[in-house]
């Protein structure tokens, strides 16, 4: 029976507190409860007790009702007010059952015990209130182990939350520096033709920024207007095994054998980018740049809205500036007899509704460049904006359009038109439009 008394292993033992103004009574409860496993106090008055309580937490007060001075009724109703967590427990005789009434009322006592006592039946009250404290500790343990664990699940799902934006904040970084060297490097391919004999610097470049804009104009979706602008900076990219004398010429003084080869680049473009699955949609508008409208274009001799749209933008586009540059022909263009060759196209070279969209925000651009100022280098002022590709007298790009100057720079100008030995003029936006 003892060994079912004691608390568990892990717990700390039980501290009873025992309180008579008779010591063989104190001497009688210390020997029942000590083989039992508890921690026995004992005190001789309810001011020695109230004295202990002050000092050791107790479980458990046993206090007889009759002694002088403090009674245990008082007593149990200060421990009530002070320490109600104590279980109390009540030692009365049969003559004191009015007292005990009154006691078990104020003090909130557990059980009282009659004298003279049975042992077994102390044990098992105590027994039985040790329990009911037990649970009372569990209850509190588990309570206070909910709250911590709930707050250490907070704290690391605020540690979990941080860690995902920041990882989330860091893949898109490092996405965009993918997305930005991939752009990079295209353009950097782009570049390669442009580095070759002939007149052809910044023509990449430009014909890009009107593809976009135009397939913007045309409503085509993000992706599509991202293939044109690649399509575009990449078109060129099968001419890259061409001889520099074929280069430099305008197609319409190409012989037999010079066109011959020519109208090969668009399928070793496409060649050449197919491998890379970010850019197989623009291999595709690559290989079709070539293609007419009615059918007569180079490699397939697809006609029609069969020509994917993005290559039927590059067609006009690319047409435009090879005219306006002496690419096409060894006579260059004003920017107003190219766009009448493109209208007269209409519908045989070029896709009437691109061309007339083209045409339209070509309007709108001529506006524009009519505000450009033209400055000597000696009057650049950092903050300025290129307005259009400043280009060397050997046809190599020096700086694109949009470019904005800064001191570094404009010196840099100044130093290289000196060293030339030309007057060097820029295009410079105006900001008051």
């Amino acid at each position: 029976m003892n060994d079912s008394l004691q608390p568990p292993p892990d717990a700390p033992p039980f501290t009873l507190l025992c309180v008579d103004d008779e010591p063989n009574i104190l001497s009688a409860l210390r020997r029942l409860f000590r083989p039992v496993g508890y921690q026995v106090l004992v005190a001789g008055s309810g001011a020695e007790a109230l004295e202990i309580l002050e000092r050791e937490p107790v479980d458990l007060i046993i206090s007889d009702m009759r002694m002088p001075v403090m009674d245990g009724a008082s007593l149990l109703a200060i421990v009530r007010e002070r320490w109600p967590q104590a279980i109390r427990i009540l030692l009365t005789g049969y003559a004191d059952m009015t007292s005990t009434i009154a006691a078990i009322n104020r003090g909130e006592i557990f059980r009282y015990i009659s004298k003279p006592w049975d042992d077994p039946d102390v044990l098992l009250v105590v027994k039985s209130a040790l329990e009911r404290k037990e649970l009372e500790r569990e209850k509190a343990r588990l309570e206070a182990l909910t709250i911590r664990q709930n707050e250490e699940l907070k704290a690391l799902n605020a540690s979990l939350e941080q860690k995902v934006e920041e990882r989330t904040a860091e893949l898109k970084q490092a996405n965009d520096r993918l997305k930005q060297n991939f752009l990079v490097s295209i353009k950097m391919f782009s570049g390669l033709i442009e580095l070759r004999e002939g007149g052809v610097a910044g023509h990449s470049r430009r014909v890009a920024d009107l593809c976009r804009k135009l397939a913007a104009r045309l409503e085509l979706d993000t992706k599509a207007q991202q293939d044109v602008f690649l399509a575009a900076l990449l078109h060129d990219i099968g001419k890259i095994g061409f001889p520099d004398a074929l280069l430099a010429k305008p197609v319409s003084s190409m012989s037999s054998e010079d066109m011959g080869r020519f109208r090969k680049h668009p399928l070793a473009g496409e060649a050449a980018l197919m491998p890379l699955n970010e850019l197989k949609e623009a291999a595709k508008v690559v290989r079709s740049h070539h293609e007419r409208f009615d059918g007569q274009g180079f490699p397939d001799g697809v006609q029609g809205f069969g020509i994917p749209v993005g290559a039927r933008i590059l067609a006009v586009v690319n047409d435009y500036d090879a005219l306006i540059n002496g690419m096409l022909s060894a006579k260059r263009m004003t920017p107003e007899e190219a766009k009448a060759l493109l209208v007269q196209s209409r519908n045989k070279r070029y896709d009437a509704q691109v061309v007339d969209a083209f045409i339209e925000m070509l309007g709108g651009l001529d506006k524009e460049q009519f505000k450009d100022l033209i400055l000597p280098a000696t009057s650049l002022e950092p903050g300025m904006v290129l307005a259009r590709d400043l280009i060397s007298r050997e046809g190599t790009l020096l700086l694109a359009a949009d470019y904005m100057l800064d001191a570094t720079l404009i010196r840099q100008i100044q130093e290289y038109g000196a060293r030339e030995g030309v007057q060097i003029t820029l295009h410079i936006r105006n900001d008051r439009r």
